[in-house]
């Protein structure tokens, strides 16, 4: 099958320089980051605590493994303040592997807010 000249300039081809200018698709770093956006998504604060009261955990145990004070993980599972980094990762996966462990916890009750609905964002 032969393509003529005429139909390959109709083509669209994602390799041409003109198309992907200011673009950095292969980029690895911008795709961790956009990734790291997706994946660093907190769940509520209700759900935060229930995670951690079904482990069996008190909020000094989480601070302690965590590294920061009770207050902290206090604050954030009332939603009054949100983990920053590099605390933020740990606290993270700390839910992440109790979500695994208990999923029956990582669920929303009814009518709890979600991080869509929350005003203030997961900061």
């Amino acid at each position: 099958m032969t393509v003529s000249p005429r139909s390959r300039s109709h083509r669209v081809s994602f390799r041409e320089p003109s198309i992907l200018k200011g673009c950095a698709v292969t980029d690895p770093d911008r795709l961790k980051r956009v990734d790291a956006l997706v994946d660093d998504v907190l769940p509520p604060p209700a759900v935060r605590t229930k995670l951690r009261l079904a482990a069996g955990l008190t909020q000094q145990e989480v601070a302690e493994a965590v590294g920061v004070k009770r207050l902290a993980v206090a604050r954030w599972e009332l939603g009054q303040t949100h983990p920053r980094r590099p605390h933020r990762a740990v606290y993270l996966h700390l839910l992440n592997r109790l979500a695994e462990r208990y999923p029956e916890a990582a669920t929303p009750d009814e009518g709890m807010p979600t991080p869509a609905s929350d005003s203030r964002g997961s900061g």
